[in-house]
């Protein structure tokens, strides 16, 4: 595999880089988030053959999460996870959100009741919507 370093030096398609960092599991997987207009690169849309190069700034959108992150180097190779990670770097505003957003998930999680209602539980839920 070659190294972030010497990989910088020529642009990369935009599903093969996601793929490449390990956003994605497959390439068809990154092709398909692009298509479906949850990625955008430096502000504006991107199409998968889109190059990208060092200081593009990608906005991804996986389920709930949303990350922003800064292209330190570019690779068409998968490689490991700590290879993959030296290939971008996320921004502060990124992380912070992300770490609210799992506060907020957790508080919710907390407030559902600690068992499935029981059949008694049930026939009380029922009468409760049908009267309003």
């Amino acid at each position: 595999m070659a190294s972030p370093e010497t990989a910088s030096s020529t642009p990369v398609r935009a599903d093969v880089w996601l793929w490449a960092a390990r956003f994605f599991k497959t390439r068809g997987l990154a092709k398909q988030a692009i298509d479906g207009g949850k990625i955008d690169l430096n502000d504006g849309s991107c199409k998968p053959a889109k190059a990208v190069h060092v200081g593009d700034v990608f906005r991804i959108g996986r389920g709930a999460e949303r990350l922003e992150v800064e292209v330190l180097a570019v690779s068409d190779k998968r490689g490991p996870a700590s290879v993959a990670q030296a290939l971008y770097r996320e921004s502060e505003a990124s992380i912070a959100a992300r770490d609210a957003a799992k506060a907020q998930r957790k508080l919710v999680g907390a407030m559902a009741p600690p068992k499935r209602p029981d059949k008694q539980a049930r026939r009380e839920l029922r009468r409760l919507k049908d009267s309003m």
